[in-house]
């Protein structure tokens, strides 16, 4: 049975492999020193490409970000962002106005649809210690019928998005954070309204998986054959299906229509990313995703001209004082803070 149910195995790096309806998944996981009084790293930044740092010297890389580390503003169309920060912190803004500090667990749920520019921060909050951050950007395609929706976002706070937990006579626990897809009858938080995830029959689901040592975990088949699931061991001792064992950095596509269970004998984490393929053709050019080539060429064009809204904050990668609380300012003028 084990061989039936694994279909595919490879190793994971920053970014992970993906399979329709989903476009790309990176893993970032950095270990940031102290901040300085910029919210940058209080470090020298000799020897990096500044604009373009994804080498990990020193455990951590400042990405696109010159000061503080990060994705200064840059534009999207036709699929969206589920921004997942398991540690850490990250700024938002974009060119809808909107703003939001997340982290700690939260999820962003971006649909860009027609356009939208935004950018993703990492200011390093603490200048007496170390900054850790981890974060998962998942990108999740949009069919052609919704690729010019309108742009939307919304947040899943931490403490609201529901979590499936088990713990055995031994004190052993399981636990499944469900960001998208239901989990043994309990349902996520509402995803955006012209998402993938949204239609009833498209299967996604997006869980975070948690096996204390010694724990077995059961997924659940999927709600059709067409689902495709791949499981991805990110952290901890790995986990075992039958007698195969997966070793932590290891992506697995798992055959969807049967249940699975899991065991760790060391404990793991792992992040489950399923859903049914939309089944269109694909043509992507850097941060545009559309059918094809005539619908990337007029996404140039109307980016050229109307810069997606424009870009109304004062600098390209915005970060909000060190003090600030997580919040989200959204277009509409409403303002969501967690407690």
């Amino acid at each position: 049975m084990t061989d039936d149910v694994i279909l595919q195995t490879v190793p994971l790096g920053l970014h992970w492999p993906t399979i329709d309806p989903f476009l790309f998944c990176a893993h970032h996981n950095d270990s940031y020193p102290a901040g300085n009084e910029q919210l940058g790293p209080n470090a020298s930044l000799a020897g990096r490409t500044i604009g373009m740092d994804f080498e990990g010297i020193d455990g951590w890389r400042m990405y696109h970000g010159d000061v503080v580390p990060g994705f200064p503003q840059h534009p999207h169309r036709g699929f969206e962002t589920i921004t997942y920060v398991r540690e850490g912190i990250c700024d938002h803004s974009d060119s809808l106005g909107a703003a939001a500090r997340f982290g700690e667990g939260d999820v962003q749920w971006l649909t860009a649809g027609a356009g939208i520019v935004h950018s993703e921060m990492m200011p390093l909050r603490d200048q007496d210690g170390p900054n850790a951050l981890e974060l998962f950007q998942i990108w999740l395609n949009l069919p052609a019928a919704d690729k010019m929706a309108d742009p939307y976002f919304t947040m899943l706070w931490s403490d609201q998005i529901p979590k499936v937990r088990r713990t055995d006579t031994e004190g052993r626990s399981t636990e499944v954070l469900v960001i998208a897809g239901e989990f043994d009858g309990v349902a996520p938080l509402s995803s955006p309204p012209d998402s993938w995830a949204s239609k009833a029959d498209s299967d996604v689901a997006v869980w975070h998986l948690h096996l204390d040592a010694g724990t077995f975990l059961e997924l659940p088949a999927a709600l059709s054959s067409e689902t495709i699931r791949t499981l991805y061991v990110f952290d901890g001792q790995g986990v075992q299906i039958g007698e195969t064992e997966l070793a932590r950095d290891t992506g697995s596509v798992l055959r969807s229509e049967h249940s699975v269970t899991l065991f760790s004998p060391g404990g793991a984490d792992c992040l489950v990313l399923q859903g049914r393929p939309i089944g269109e053709p694909v043509a992507q050019q850097g941060p545009f995703v559309m059918n094809d080539d005539a619908g990337l060429r007029q996404t140039f064009l109307d980016y050229q001209r109307t810069g997606f809204g424009g870009w109304p904050w004062p600098v390209d990668g915005p970060v909000h004082p060190a003090d600030r609380s997580r919040f989200a300012h959204h277009p509409d003028g409403r303002l969501e803070e967690p407690t």
